[in-house]
């Protein structure tokens, strides 16, 4: 079985559902928790990358050193065309990497379920083709993409934050806002305190997401499947 570097960040952001959904697809997860001092290695040795999400921004070393041999390993597969995946911070570290521009605290937050809208540039994309136009997911950010990537193809955009996903260039390199792996149940987790400084209720976000995850489920489900498959 194919394999995946799985780079976690926080103790409470892990691969949830898409460990089940890549393995079902044929890729095995090998999560790395970085966050808890495990190393990183120095290569990927034809492995694909999936980074996760976390609460820093994607070159906040003095909190979070991993993030440097992170952010090589992602350059690294950009050059020699590996398969990347990159969630909420993994997708703006992947902008970053490949030249684009990410802001701290920047916009409006996105909590709980959300929906998105595809755009034209979907409908050929070996990952986001043929899915519902309109497509809900957790979100859970205060940062934000605020440039794309030269030549990147823009996939996905929401009300309130308009890079929801993206690719780079023709590469098989997906970056995304969203949480595609995280169900409704770990909304319980989350800081309320943080969520109430936002104005935002978490039994409500929680109420909201169960309720869109019959729908919103089978569409993520197919994109992990879609990434195991390269």
């Amino acid at each position: 079985m194919a394999t995946a570097l799985v780079v976690q960040n926080t103790a409470g952001g892990g691969l949830g559902r898409w460990a089940g959904w890549l393995r079902e697809g044929g890729l095995e997860p090998r999560v790395v928790a970085a966050y808890d001092g495990q190393p990183l290695p120095e290569r990927l040795a034809d492995r694909a990358l999936v980074v996760l999400g976390g609460g820093y921004l994607p070159d906040d070393d003095a909190r979070a050193p991993w993030l440097a041999r992170t952010r090589a390993l992602m350059g690294q597969a950009l050059e020699e065309g590996t398969p990347v995946f990159g969630i909420c911070l993994g997708g703006q570290m992947l902008a970053r990497v490949a030249g684009g521009e990410v802001r701290g605290e920047h916009g409006t937050p996105e909590f709980g379920s959300t929906r998105l809208r595809l755009r034209a540039e979907a409908a050929d994309d070996p990952l986001f083709h043929g899915l519902p136009a309109e497509p809900t997911a957790l979100e859970n950010h205060v940062d934000a993409i605020v440039g794309l990537p030269p030549g990147a193809r823009w996939l996905a955009e929401s009300e309130a934050c308009p890079y929801q996903a993206f690719r780079v260039g023709d590469a098989p390199a997906w970056g995304v806002q969203f949480h595609p792996e995280a169900e409704a149940a770990r909304i319980p987790r989350w800081d309320a305190a943080r969520l109430a400084r936002h104005g935002v209720d978490r039994a409500a976000l929680h109420a909201a997401a169960l309720a869109a995850e019959p729908a919103s489920a089978p569409v993520w489900r197919e994109v992990a499947h879609r990434f195991a498959a390269l």
